[in-house]
This record gives C-alpha cells, structure tokens and sequence, in this order.
C-alpha cells in the first residue's frame, strides 16, 4: 500500500497544530483549568470539616427540637419531638431560665468588651513600642509572646494559685504593700468576674500584639519620614497615619478577639473548677450547665443555636458596618 505523501505548504496555509504528547495531555486533564486534582488535594480537608464541624452542629440543631434528657441518652433518636418548646422557653424572659440566660448573655458581652478592649489597648501600645530599634527587642518579643505560647491550662492555673486567698501571690504583695487584709476573696462573689478578664486579657493580649506588630511592619517608613519633615510628632504620627494604615487589620482582629472571648469557656471553667459564680457565669458556661448538669441536652442545643444566631447576626453587621467605613475612608 502506498504511503501518502504531504503536499508541500503552500503560502497562505496555517501551520500545522501541534500535538501533544498524551502524557501531557492526561498531566493538564488533570491538574490544569477544571482538573480533578485540586478537588482531590480539598477532599482530606472537606471530610474533616464534615465530621468536626458539619455533621456536629446539624446534629446539635436536630437535638433542639426534641426533650432530650438522660432517659433517651442512650437512644436519642427516639426522644420525642419537642417543636420550638425549647426555644419557647430559653427566650421567655419572664420565666427563671429565660432570665438566667439573659444576665448570662449580659455577663458575656461585659466580658468580651472589656476582654477585647484592653487586649487591643496593650496589643497596640506593645506594637508601638516594638517597632522602634532598641536593646532588647527581640527579648521582649519573646517575654511578651509567652502567655499566648502557654496551654490556656496550664496559664490558667498559675493564674488561680496567685489569686488564691489563703497563700495567693496577689494577696501576699497587697498585704505587704499595706493595701488590704490579704485574705479577699478573688475567685468569689463579684470579684470573680475581674479576675477572670484579667486573665482573659493576659491570655488574649499577645495575639493582638503580634497581629498589630506584622500590620505595622507592613507600613512604609518613607511615610513616616514625610511625616515627621512636614512636622507631625509621634502622637499625631499614630492618630494620623498608623491607625488608618492598620484599619483593615483592625478589623479582622477585633472581629477574631470577639468570636474567641464571646465563646470562652477554658477560662472560667479551669478557673474556677467547674463551681462558676453568677458574677462569671459566661454564656458557655451556662449552656454546659444547662445541658450536662440538669441533663436537659434539648434545652442546651435549643440555647446554643441561639448563641450562633446571635454571632452570625454581629458579625454579618460588623462587617457591614466597618466595609462601609472603610470605602467611605
């Protein structure tokens, strides 16, 4: 059989296509524009989001619609179906468990503002001071870092043996100094409460320090230069040139410190040893209350799907609000 023969390429013609190896081919199909190997690298992460988060908080929104308690624990599928009665009752503010969870939510936004204000306050002063060369700054760093970089357990209950009131360092020191008994009470009554955001701010602030710190590096020196030429001293330095650079920073940190503080629960639990006085009775602490405590698991998830209204509901109007102020910036 004869072998056909190409017509020379007349002028005019298009070249040939190229073409392409199958081994390039099936590479491309693969890990090119609508490949399968990226969907492949997600998968391990989608199946532990599925079972850690997903799979947990659906079952925790089918819980809330039924009566729950220790008699159905071990077949809770077939507890009966309790509607929005859950819900009925954690929001009716006339009834003792309503207004519980109300002075509950109270306490917790107390604490998250005073949490997440100071944290921001000495992260911010730490970041201003680091930023300048100095002997030692990276030693600081480091001493700053430590409570951030200490298992929130371990800081916690160092935090609980100085504020003891026989043989706590806080009382030994203000004995000493002559500024009380040395016997007051810091983990009862409504002391209890102050302790737990001075430990709450002393675990948290170093996150913001070291968020401001890589926000601030990202700042131009030139700019600062032009500043300082034009005449600005440090204040109106930071009034007017730090702090608008780092409002999208900001932004992100305040949001983040929020989330964490709203859903502490490590702190007052480690704290103070699962005996929680009204005074610090946070939102996360109660619905552990409610639910492993008087066995009541519908009442519990019934309160904790509220608590995730609530935080989708902030944060969706935060971040309206700060995106809003930004553009207009």
């Amino acid at each position: 059989m004869a072998t056909p023969v190409s017509s020379p390429a007349r002028p005019g013609d298009s070249p040939p296509a190229p073409v392409t190896p199958p081994v390039e081919r099936r590479r491309a199909r693969w890990s090119g524009h609508g490949g399968a190997l990226p969907y492949l690298l997600l998968a391990p992460a989608l199946l532990f989001e599925l079972v850690v988060h997903v799979i947990p908080m659906i079952t925790g929104v089918v819980i809330s619609f039924l009566k729950l308690n220790q008699f159905y624990l071990r077949h809770w599928l077939d507890a009966p179906f309790a509607g929005l009665a859950n819900y009925q009752l954690s929001l009716d503010f006339h009834s003792e468990i309503g207004v519980d969870l109300l002075r509950s939510v109270a306490i917790t936004i107390a604490y998250s503002v005073v949490v997440v204000s100071f944290s921001w306050l000495f992260g911010i002063f730490g970041a201003t001071l680091l930023q300048r060369s100095m002997r030692g700054r990276a030693a600081l760093r480091t001493i700053f870092l430590i409570p951030y970089a200490l298992p929130v357990f371990t800081s916690v209950i160092v935090w609980k043996f100085l504020l003891n009131q026989d043989n706590g360092l806080v009382n030994h020191v203000l004995a000493q100094l002559h500024l009380g008994s040395g016997k007051h009470f810091w983990l009862l009554g409504d002391s209890a409460f102050f302790s737990m955001a001075l430990v709450g701010v002393w675990r948290l602030w170093p996150f913001a320090l070291l968020t401001l710190m890589a926000g601030m590096q990202s700042i131009p020196t030139d700019l600062y230069e032009a500043a300082e030429v034009d005449g600005a001293n440090r204040w109106q330095q930071f009034r007017k040139l730090t702090v608008p650079m780092l409002r999208p920073v900001n932004q992100v940190l305040v949001l983040v410190l929020f989330l964490w503080t709203f859903n502490d629960f490590n702190v007052p639990y480690t704290l103070f040893a699962g005996s929680t006085p009204a005074s610090a009775d946070l939102i996360s602490v109660h619905i552990k209350q409610s639910s492993f405590i008087t066995w009541n698991f519908g009442l519990g998830s019934a309160m904790s799907v509220l608590l995730l209204l609530f935080l989708l509901v902030v944060t969706v109007g935060y971040l309206a609000v700060t995106s809003r102020r930004t553009r207009d910036a």
